[in-house]
């Protein structure tokens, strides 16, 4: 492990990020209609121990608490997310002036403790009410959320200046349209695949709406896997080449390239049949970016299997193996930071005039231990020291990252995992709501501060 803080550039954005669902609560406060995590979560054996977003962390009703600990951690931004259904309770029509209300209070309050406001305008929690019209499957979703861009842009923009339109669209898509691990839970092929075409539909036309609005500053947030094979065998290379268009070139070659992958019929056959897409798409999508926002936890290494009847789009006759020899977080994903660095700079080569990237998640969930009050996470710290060194030898090759979120300030739902796993630098005790900083915390604090004195004294002798 290299020792001491990594430096980085003068005006690198130091973050903390968190999510909606997983911290709000107030789950049907002040006209808050039903998103399908509420539905999904309510339905027994979906979730472990029957865990629900209904109060999470109370984030709703805590948010100066949760502000005063960013402010003390000294980010220089948070990322949070707007609920869908907290603005418009049925996916469209008349704006729920309550639930945009909240966001204009936590902004101010972001804004008054020195704190610039990131916003991610979708982090999974679709209304329900149009799951129920179809959902991401159907073409309207994507038009309604452009409406729903709008609302919020309208609203916050005079002080919001980076906004993210989608987060992990491959979740929204995969697991939750073809796993069923995720809400909805449906387990299906061609309208998973719509679904993340009319997801990247919706990000589009959010990218319109921010812009006609002013919008200084426009990204997604993709969680883009380094991916490897397990051998130099024809037959891995080519399981390599299906993993690698289910996980990332789904989203990244529209985005970034203008072109659908070139892989999709080898990966997934008859699925793959085109239907959803129409004339101009590719056009709405590729609109320019200001940022590439990333999240990265781990490496995947993936074999090829005999390939199965294609009865939902995840079924591409691949399988992971763990190569590694290394420690594993609590998830069970294996710490490898050097595939942090290959992912970037892979990137960075595939794609020329790449936009400058934002890691707008990287973290891991560890058994915390708790001791007369302290919290220990000597893992967590070690995760993100060197996560951070990983990112730094990115940038020195010559990948353009701007700035850094950590996943994330609080403990909070873990979706599927209920409240199982903890990835926060401060502890949540559900019962009591009592935030408790850790080690972590105070390591992600200092860092900061090293940062800021550094290019202070910099600056004095110059």
């Amino acid at each position: 492990m290299t020792t001491g803080f990594p430096l980085f550039p003068p005006g690198f954005t130091f973050g903390a990020a968190t999510a909606g669902y997983q911290i709000e609560g107030a789950y049907d406060e002040d006209g808050r209609g039903p998103s399908i995590w509420d539905t999904f979560s309510h339905t027994p054996g979906r979730t472990a121990g029957g865990a629900t977003g209904d109060t999470a962390c109370d984030h709703y009703h805590r948010y100066p608490e949760d502000v005063a600990l960013l402010r003390g951690l000294g980010v220089d931004s948070y990322r949070f997310s707007v609920a869908w259904p907290r603005v418009q309770p049925d996916g469209r029509g008349p704006v729920n002036e309550k639930g945009l209300d909240f966001y204009d209070r936590l902004v101010d309050e972001l804004l008054a403790a020195g704190i610039s406001p990131a916003v991610t305008l979708y982090h999974w929690d679709l209304p329900q009410a149009l799951e129920d019209r179809g959902g991401w499957r159907v073409r309207e979703t994507a038009e309604f959320f452009g409406a729903y861009a709008s609302l919020v842009a309208e609203r916050l923009g005079d002080r919001v200046g980076r906004w993210m339109t989608l987060n992990e669209p491959y979740c929204s898509a995969f697991v939750g349209y073809a796993e069923g691990r995720h809400a909805p839970g449906a387990r299906e092929g061609t309208g998973a695949l719509a679904a993340a075409h009319h997801l990247l539909l919706a990000h589009g036309h959010a990218v319109r709406a921010l812009r006609a609005v002013g919008a200084r500053e426009v990204g997604i947030a993709l969680n883009l896997d380094r991916i490897e094979a397990a051998s130099d065998s024809a037959a891995d290379l080519a399981a390599l080449r299906r993993a690698e268009t289910l996980h990332n070139e789904v989203w990244t070659e529209p985005l970034l390239a203008g072109r659908y992958p070139q892989d999709e019929a080898a990966t997934w056959g008859e699925l793959a049949d085109g239907s959803y897409r129409r004339d101009g798409d590719l056009g709405i999508i590729g609109a320019s970016l200001d940022f590439l926002g990333i999240n990265f936890y781990r490496p995947v290494t993936v074999a090829d299997t005999a390939l199965p009847i294609r009865r939902s789009a995840v079924d591409i006759g691949v399988r992971e193996t763990d190569p590694y020899g290394t420690r594993h977080t609590t998830m069970g994903w294996p710490v490898v930071p050097r595939s942090f660095t290959e992912l970037l700079v892979g990137l960075r080569d595939r794609y020329p005039g790449l936009p400058p990237v934002f890691i707008t998640e990287n973290g891991s969930a560890e058994a915390d231990t708790v001791e007369a009050g302290t919290v220990h996470d000597a893992e967590r710290v070690s995760y993100l020291h060197d996560h951070l060194h990983a990112l730094r030898a990115a940038m020195e090759a010559g990948v353009d990252v701007r700035g850094y979120y950590v996943w994330s300030l609080l403990d909070n739902f873990e979706w599927a995992r209920g409240y199982t796993q903890r990835f926060g630098i401060v502890r949540v005790d559900y019962g009591t709501q009592q935030r408790t900083p850790k080690d972590s915390y105070r390591w992600y604090r200092d860092l900061i501060a090293s940062h800021r004195s550094h290019h202070a004294r910099k600056q004095d002798h110059s």
